[in-house]
């Protein structure tokens, strides 16, 4: 009895120390993700700070971060920065959610189906290492100058993507959870919704982060070439800046589309931790 008694208070200990882990201050667990970007950031500024110091390229073609940085702040106050801004980010969540629709479906009825995978699956592979910007000259021949086409380069980017986080979480799924799952009566659309998906949630995640990554690369290259009346983009300004010989202003814009990357990086990283801490698995350190 000594012994269990023993036990029990060094279990409860372990249990204690787990949880005082667990419930570290929000504050904390913000500024441990956020210095190693801030660390980044400073590095690079550093780095770009010293080309200017040595004159590697003229102040003309290459300003200084205090130049852009001061252009940023600039294009923060004005109401054009956060109109082009509101046009490109609805452009790339409604191409995103739809691309993560079109995934989705694709990825499990690959999955699901030996005769679409022996088909189409080598086809999905190969659509995801073609550069979007080898596609917009079919999509503005299909679409013309229009929303159509950046949204149709952005699904080509993204969905494949997104399907092959979903085909890949499927195929790493224990079988052993597979049978479990029959054998309390799990069977075709139940089982991919209560087993097999849940299972491969983390890898469809994964996916979904990379289909997002492919989703805005598309989108600015879209905007780069696509320009269209009453529309303003980041990507149009972007060009319109290089055009009017303005490098302080088309550094301004790349640090606003960096900083939107960042932070989307954060919400998908979020995510990630989350599922991590439901499901034991968090990083040790």
């Amino acid at each position: 009895m000594a012994i269990d008694a023993s036990l029990a208070t060094e279990l409860k200990g372990l249990d204690a120390l787990e949880s005082a882990t667990d419930e570290a201050p929000l504050a904390g667990r913000v500024w441990a993700q956020t210095w190693p970007k801030i660390a980044a950031i400073g590095l690079f500024v550093g780095l770009w700070q010293v080309v200017v110091w040595f004159k590697l390229k003229p102040s003309y073609v290459l300003p200084g971060p205090g130049s852009a940085f001061g252009e940023f702040a600039h294009q923060v106050t004005q109401g054009t920065f956060w109109h082009a801004t509101a046009v490109t980010m609805t452009r790339g969540v409604v191409g995103f959610l739809i691309a993560s629709v079109i995934g989705l479906l694709l990825g499990v009825a690959v999955a699901r189906s030996k005769v679409l995978r022996a088909a189409i699956g080598s086809l999905i592979t190969g659509l995801q290492t073609m550069p979007s910007i080898a596609w917009f000259p079919l999509a503005i021949l299909l679409f013309q100058l229009s929303e159509k086409a950046i949204l149709f380069v952005i699904l080509i980017g993204a969905v494949p993507s997104i399907a092959n986080g979903v085909i890949s979480g499927v195929d790493y799924v224990p079988t052993t959870l597979v049978r479990a799952g029959r054998n309390i009566g799990a069977r075709g659309i139940a089982l991919y919704r209560h087993i097999i998906l849940p299972a491969a949630l983390p890898s469809i995640v994964s996916g979904l982060k990379q289909g997002w990554a492919f989703a805005w690369r598309s989108l600015l290259a879209g905007e780069l070439i696509v320009a269209i009346a009453n529309r303003p983009s980041l990507g149009a300004f972007l060009a319109n800046s290089r055009e009017l010989g303005e490098p302080s202003y088309m550094l301004a814009l790349m640090i606003a589309i960096l900083l939107i990357g960042v932070l989307v990086d954060s919400a998908f990283a979020a995510v990630d931790a989350t599922m991590q801490r439901r499901r034991g698995v968090g990083a040790l350190s």
